[in-house]
């Protein structure tokens, strides 16, 4: 049985009250959309579900805990399902270990048209058939058609998940044709409460849950990663000095999102205003708001290409670099 956040949990017994061939589960980033989507799943295909969830016990719950349940799809970018370990197919995996392609970080339309021939086999059990698409903005355009097409004529039997952290990237026509389930911030005691559960101590769980916005997932992504709190402290002024510190083992991904935050919170004091993600004490004296707002729209022209296949090294040294010019001008 997954173990949900209480936030989550609250969620799942709602959505398990309310009948609907698909639902979008959609919220901000970091509020737990694929483990609530996952355990929605398991709940619809368990043997002997209860009002709080699946059962965790039975035959059908193993299947998806292990990820071979014969009733279940997962729809994910080929380079999310290798790092959530889920299996490709044999196909995809093929063309990937025979190096004819790199894993593919959109869901293609290869993977929904191998769906679409599961929705239409028999089933294997009594609890019908289960397709979860995470992240659903990920489908590119034919596929995104493909699903629509799925969507206005619903195979028998079977149910559809969406979650997604950008419902407007997604075809308003999909959206019109799901039941829409949108995730609630949790307060900070229950986000505080909960990260003390997963071992985060007391210090470390009050800065990463800043850090990340109030965002809890997120936060407990920071503290698996290695961040602590001295160190998310300490990275403002590292960043003044031109070192990377705890960003040189961190992703393009992640060091994008650190540097926008800490942008943002030196662009709210040169205004006068209180930072959002670091401390006052932690941040260098704000100097020149253009200076600073033009290195913000750098930062958001870098997003689109962000995962591309750059030299990582080079590219942390020039978002280092450039962070230290903005802040020193």
């Amino acid at each position: 049985m997954i173990t949900l956040a209480p936030w989550l949990q609250a969620s799942l017994e709602n959505l398990l009250t309310r009948p609907g061939h698909a639902w979008l589960i959609q919220g901000s980033t970091g509020l737990g959309q694929y483990d609530l989507a996952l355990a929605l799943a398991q709940s619809w295909l368990c043997q002997a579900p209860t009002p709080q969830g699946a059962c965790g016990k039975c035959a059908s719950c193993h299947g998806t805990a292990v990820r071979v349940h014969a009733d279940f799809r997962m729809l994910m970018p080929e380079t999310e399902m290798i790092e959530r370990a889920w299996p490709l197919s044999e196909k995809a995996q093929k063309e990937i270990d025979d190096k004819k392609r790199k894993p593919s970080r959109e869901i293609r339309v290869d993977s929904l048209r191998e769906m679409l021939e599961f929705c239409h086999l028999t089933r294997s059990g009594e609890r019908g058939k289960v397709v979860m698409i995470y992240p659903a903005e990920q489908m590119n355009t034919v596929t995104a058609h493909t699903l629509l097409k799925t969507l206005e004529e619903p195979p028998a039997d079977t149910r559809f998940i969406l979650a997604t952290a950008a419902a407007d990237a997604l075809l308003p026509t999909i959206r019109s044709r799901c039941l829409v389930y949108t995730l609630r911030w949790p307060d900070a005691g229950s986000a505080l409460a909960w990260l003390s559960e997963q071992g985060l101590p007391g210090p470390d769980a009050a800065v990463l849950l800043r850090a990340a916005g109030g965002r809890a997932h997120d936060a407990l992504v920071y503290f698996n990663e290695g961040m602590k709190a001295k160190d998310w402290a300490s990275l403002p002024k590292l960043l003044l000095r031109g070192e990377a510190g705890l960003l040189g083992e961190a992703t393009p991904a992640m060091v994008l999102s650190v540097l926008q935050k800490l942008c943002h919170d030196m662009q709210a004091l040169a205004c006068g205003g209180l930072p959002r993600y670091f401390e006052v004490a932690d941040l260098p004296a704000a100097k020149n708001f253009n200076t600073l707002s033009q290195w913000s729209r750098e930062l958001m022209d870098s997003a689109p290409s962000i995962d591309h296949t750059f030299n990582a090294g080079l590219l942390l040294q020039a978002f280092v670099s450039r962070a230290q010019r903005a802040m020193t001008a």
